[in-house]
């Protein structure tokens, strides 16, 4: 009975691999509303804190968290274009100053090191890597209208969902025990990705001003880019890091600007990322590094670049509905970077 159960436990697991693969055009952009859809919840939250706003109904103020949320996305995405089309047209001339650099550290050195190292970069494509990571960005984009059309259908069916809920679950004991556990389940994504967003965000604002004054090409781009990367923890931050820093070197030709902008965008990595969350977020829903790299490694090689900036959201928000299922709770104890499970669904740090 327990070899059977395995057999359906591993052709369960093969088949949902099969579905995300070849249904990926339909479920990416579903989880996409569904990000977007706790972000528009969070603004709600926030929105009903204003004394006047708590006096107007619910369906008003979701209205308003809507119309707020989708218009700074548009204004994002109408910058973005602009940043994404001038940096495409760029990115050619920059990579002949490779040429300038090796001479610049032969003349420095004595050393024709630089050769193979400039060898190196070129067989790296840094432009073609660049160029994917542009279209995964402008390919989530283009499924906008299927991401709006699910966010449509969620902020109705939200309304109905307690009363789907009685019907589910007729008992009252059972529903109630339910509807604590998805309380709970909310709030901690929510928390999640409402403070991960603002550090996130504090970070690119600061990254963008630092790269405005250096004077790098595209700069709302980077500082978009640097954005994104920090949901993924551990790697997430150097990698952010690193892109701007290479441009930075192939754009001037000069290692003083790459430089410059290296140790301050990590300063900022560092103060933000190391200092500032976990004072906020109190250490909870760390990742394991191993996990990062795992999720990474399965996400992108699913979904390819696109699911390897979703997959830490993704994992955190799994983690977090396992820590609220006794079966499940150990897997989310082993996911955590090192840590228990509270109860009220956030990882803690054991030290």
């Amino acid at each position: 009975m327990d070899s059977t159960r395995k057999i359906y436990i591993f052709l369960s697991v093969a088949a949902l691999v099969l579905v995300l693969i070849y249904a990926q055009a339909i479920i990416l952009p579903f989880i996409i509303s569904i990000l977007f859809w706790i972000m528009i919840r969070i603004i709600r939250r926030l929105f009903l804190r204003i004394g006047f706003m708590n006096r107007l109904p619910v369906a008003v103020v979701t209205i308003l968290s809507t119309i707020v949320f989708l218009s700074l996305a548009t204004l994002i995405i109408i910058l973005l274009s602009a940043n994404i089309h001038q940096l495409s047209q760029a990115l050619p001339g920059y990579e002949k100053n490779i040429d300038k650099i090796t001479a610049s550290v032969n003349n420095t050195f004595g050393i024709d090191a630089m050769s193979m190292l400039s060898e190196l970069v070129r067989d790296a494509r840094f432009t073609s890597i660049l160029t994917q990571t542009i279209s995964a960005i402008t390919g989530l984009f283009g499924k906008s209208f299927l991401v709006m059309l699910y966010l449509l259908f969620l902020l109705l069916e939200e309304r109905t969902f307690p009363s789907k809920l009685t019907s589910m679950y007729p008992d009252k004991s059972k529903r109630e025990q339910m509807g604590v556990m998805i309380k709970k389940i909310d709030s901690s994504i929510s928390y999640y990705l409402g403070i991960k967003t603002m550090i996130s965000l504090m970070t690119g604002a600061a990254s963008f001003i630092v790269l405005l004054i250096i004077g790098v090409e595209a700069p709302l781009f980077w500082a978009f880019l640097i954005f994104i990367l920090n949901y993924i923890p551990t790697i997430g931050s150097l990698v952010a890091t690193l892109f701007p820093t290479i441009f930075a070197l192939f754009q001037f030709g000069e290692f003083t600007p790459a430089l410059l902008i290296f140790t301050i965008v990590s300063g900022i990595q560092l103060l933000f990322g190391n200092l500032i969350e976990p004072r906020i977020m109190g250490n909870s829903l760390n990742i394991s590094p191993l996990v990062v790299f795992l999720t990474l490694a399965m996400w992108g090689m699913i979904w390819g670049i696109a699911g390897m900036l979703l997959s830490v959201p993704i994992t955190v928000m799994l983690i977090i509905i396992m820590s609220e299922f006794e079966g499940t709770r150990p897997v989310a104890i082993l996911l955590s970077r090192r840590g228990v499970i509270a109860k009220s669904g956030r990882i803690q740090s054991s030290e």
